[in-house]
């Protein structure tokens, strides 16, 4: 399936199309794919390294957008995906513990036909693509969190209960568009028009003004849960590639944020913290400049990590 429609003042050259890959496990994944760039032979930088880019939870694939086209414009192949139960991808009533959505992930590659991709996530995605990293270190080559529970949510919410009564969505089923638009209006007024479009994509804007969120109740529940029972932890000592962590300062528990990074970075073989404050939790939505050009940099320069696991000053 291509969609070319949904970027209609996109150029035709750089214009992505949506394709839908069915897993061998019967599940099928939404991709936006973006045509990169052709990089002149005998660049410095080589094969450019493709990125696969994974959204958060109640998200999809474009959030991504504007660091897709900027990441392709550099010659990158890039895709991102619309999780299991998200945006246009299968909504399967089962399937979202963290082991099973990363092994999606790692599905997905070997049907891209990549030996190995750079791969980032943001919020929940972050969480994925670090345990994709754990359990298929041979398909990776670099990893970027952004934006991620570094700690676990178990240390927010000691219990199943508090975690679902603190984190349950809003009720936004059959709510009128414009309480999307008005939340644009007030919290994204800095954002580039294609964040805000994506965010609007993770909504079924029905024919009678009203919004339906992909992703159901009644699944967002099943990812929270997933997302309780993961000790992200532990995945930190075994990852022996790079990781790059972006992280959001928006003014809320600053401190608690700044300890698990420390800590996440200390046990990391190698990694890189960059900050951006104050920001959006969509930071790759809200500076998309400056995020694909972290990506970028990630996969190209050789000094980009330090040589040990402290995060970079």
């Amino acid at each position: 399936m291509t969609t070319a429609n949904e970027w209609p003042d996109l150029p035709a050259d750089v214009r992505p199309s949506r394709v839908d890959h069915q897993l061998t496990s019967g599940v099928t994944l939404s991709a936006i794919h973006w045509p990169p760039a052709l990089v002149p032979a005998g660049s410095a930088e080589g094969s450019p390294v493709p990125w696969l880019l994974v959204h958060g939870l109640a998200s999809n694939a474009r959030l991504w957008d504007g660091v897709a086209r900027r990441l392709a414009a550099l010659g990158h192949p890039v895709v991102a995906i619309d999780q299991r139960g998200h945006g246009q991808s299968s909504k399967p009533d089962d399937g979202y513990d963290m082991a099973t959505v990363a092994d999606d992930l790692h599905l997905l590659i070997n049907d891209l036909g990549w030996s190995s991709a750079a791969v980032a996530g943001q919020s929940w995605g972050a969480s994925v693509v670090l345990e994709l990293g754990g359990r298929h270190p041979d398909v990776v080559k670099t990893l970027a969190c952004v934006d991620g529970v570094l700690g676990g949510l178990k240390q927010r919410a000691p219990s199943w209960e508090e975690a679902s009564d603190q984190l349950a969505p809003p009720a936004l089923l059959g709510k009128p568009r414009s309480v999307i638009d008005n939340w644009l209006a007030q919290g994204a007024a800095d954002w580039p028009e294609e964040g805000r479009a994506g965010t609007l994509a993770s909504f079924d804007v029905r024919a009678d003004g009203t919004i339906a969120p992909w992703l159901t109740f009644e699944r967002h529940l099943l990812v929270l849960r997933g997302m309780w029972d993961y000790d992200p932890l532990p995945r930190y000592n075994d990852l022996e590639m790079p990781v790059l962590i972006i992280q959001a300062d928006d003014g809320h528990n600053t401190e608690g944020k700044e300890a698990s990074v420390d800590v996440a970075a200390e046990r990391l073989a190698t990694s890189r913290v960059e900050w951006f404050r104050p920001a959006h939790h969509d930071v790759h939505a809200q500076h998309p400049d400056q995020v694909s050009s972290l990506l970028h940099r990630a996969v190209n320069e050789p000094d980009f990590f330090p040589t040990s696991g402290a995060s970079a000053p």
